[in-house]
């Protein structure tokens, strides 16, 4: 077995990027045969790893590839001859093998939810060993097994000239395998036969490459946490396990709210205390109590006492000085 080459492609500046959350119009790796890119006679059962978008777009769409209005990352193998997109991409055997180490699938079978509360799940073929496909510290490249999906592929030219690779994954009714979980599942290829027979389309024909897209008879599953339900979570955490998966960190607090609750949590500490110790709540009692007293004794807010006249006389009388006719001349 030869390694395939890897075909750079300019794709309108797109490039692929690694990712644990691959979702419709991001570039992933596709295995093509190579005699689409040469005729000589050794090319005939050779093979390349290309970048593509998921996602066909349509050959008569103009202007922005992103805005053509069709879902396109899925082809229904029952309506493909019908298809106005992939019946001719399907006829010039433009097959390709879209390799990647599992998929998502959410449980839409049984009683229906919303799209937010479905269980997801990461779908992949049976590891030999302990290699856990989750885990990429148990395997290598070498001896991993990778999942293998049937798709079409074709090439989209702007107003400049310059080419968009982008392919559909075919997809059938679900087998017993996976009905429980979606009525549709990918066309999978389990062995090398599969795969050469899809992809060798000078030597095999359109109802020879169709007769092997069958359903997949061993594959298994874990279920994996709501990371996956947001396209923007690249993480690795996202195809674990749902029990090995780290939880989220809580976003941080606003400052004011923050601020908020400390002055709160104060005040109810205060209070606590106050109630706690009845004795203090006497002596500060006491206290202003006797802060509410003037110093003759009346409380304070009390009208003051209005001087009489003859204190004020006794008063005169006893200052120095004084004498009784100057204060008869006084009162005439």
């Amino acid at each position: 077995m030869e390694t395939p080459e890897w075909r750079a492609e300019f794709n309108l500046g797109r490039r692929y990027q690694a990712s644990y959350n691959i979702a419709p119009t991001d570039i992933t790796p596709v295995i093509v045969s190579a005699a689409h890119f040469s005729d000589a006679d050794d090319q005939k059962c050779a093979r390349v790893v290309m970048p593509m978008m998921w996602g066909m777009i349509p050959f008569w769409h103009k202007g922005d590839y992103k805005r053509h209005g069709l879902t396109t990352n899925n082809c229904r193998l029952e309506h493909l001859m019908d298809s106005k997109l992939y019946r001719g991409p399907f006829k010039r055997g433009q097959r390709c093998v879209v390799v990647c180490e599992g998929f998502y699938e959410w449980q839409t079978a049984g009683p229906a939810k919303k799209p937010s509360e479905r269980e997801a799940y990461l779908v992949y073929v049976p590891q030999q060993g302990d290699a856990k496909i989750y885990d990429k510290s148990t395997w290598s490249p070498t001896d991993v097994k990778l999942l293998r999906m049937a798709g079409l592929f074709d090439v989209w030219e702007d107003e400049s000239g310059d080419k968009m690779y982008s392919y559909s994954i075919i997809t059938f009714q679900s087998s017993k395998i996976m009905s429980w979980m979606h009525y549709r599942m990918p066309a999978i290829l389990e062995t090398e036969e599969q795969m050469n027979d899809w992809l060798d389309f000078k030597r095999v024909s359109d109802s020879e490459a169709l007769a092997t897209l069958r359903p997949a008879q061993s594959l298994q599953w874990h279920r994996v946490t709501k990371l996956v339900n947001n396209s923007r979570n690249k993480s690795e955490e996202c195809n674990k396990p749902m029990e090995l998966a780290a939880k989220p960190a809580k976003p941080p607090m606003n400052k004011t709210m923050m601020a908020w609750l400390n002055v709160r949590r104060k005040r109810e500490e205060q209070i606590k205390e106050e109630q706690s110790d009845p004795s203090g709540d006497e002596e500060q009692d006491k206290h202003n109590e006797a802060k509410r007293k003037c110093s003759d004794g009346s409380p304070i807010g009390s009208p003051a006492k209005r001087p009489r006249f003859r204190e004020f006389k006794k008063a005169l009388r006893q200052s120095p000085g004084s004498s009784g006719s100057d204060v008869k001349s006084g009162e005439r």
